[in-house]
């Protein structure tokens, strides 16, 4: 099993930054992607930015030029830095993870969920 841990929610106002990490511990073997999704109240959970093997990121329109992920390979951590805040970033932010715990054997973990409410 792949294990998450998320922190850097919190009450940001509009125009101002905030950070998400989250950690993977477990059997791990390779790695595939890890990202972010995003669920506001009444809405489905959405990608908000990936990263893969290849180093190659992606980003939900919404958030281009304002989100930034990226990865500590030693530390099987992967960052969210949000900068410039709207309020239509509130939501519960999810980490996920799509690796191999041994070859052939894959293995999807999402995050427990961190709230971001960004409001003046």
């Amino acid at each position: 099993q792949v294990q998450l841990v998320e922190s850097g929610g919190g009450l940001v106002q509009p125009g101002g930054s905030l950070r998400l990490d989250c950690t993977a511990s477990g059997s791990i073997f390779s790695t595939n992607i890890m990202g972010w999704y995003r669920q506001a109240p009444g809405t489905e959970r959405d990608l908000v930015a990936s990263w893969n093997s290849g180093g190659i990121t992606n980003y939900a329109d919404s958030v281009k030029g304002r989100f930034t992920i990226s990865r500590d390979n030693a530390k099987n951590t992967v960052y969210l830095q949000m900068n410039d805040l709207k309020p239509e970033d509130t939501a519960v932010y999810y980490c996920n993870v799509d690796v191999y715990i041994r070859p052939g054997r894959r293995w999807i973990s999402w995050g427990q969920g961190t709230q971001v409410i960004v409001s003046s």
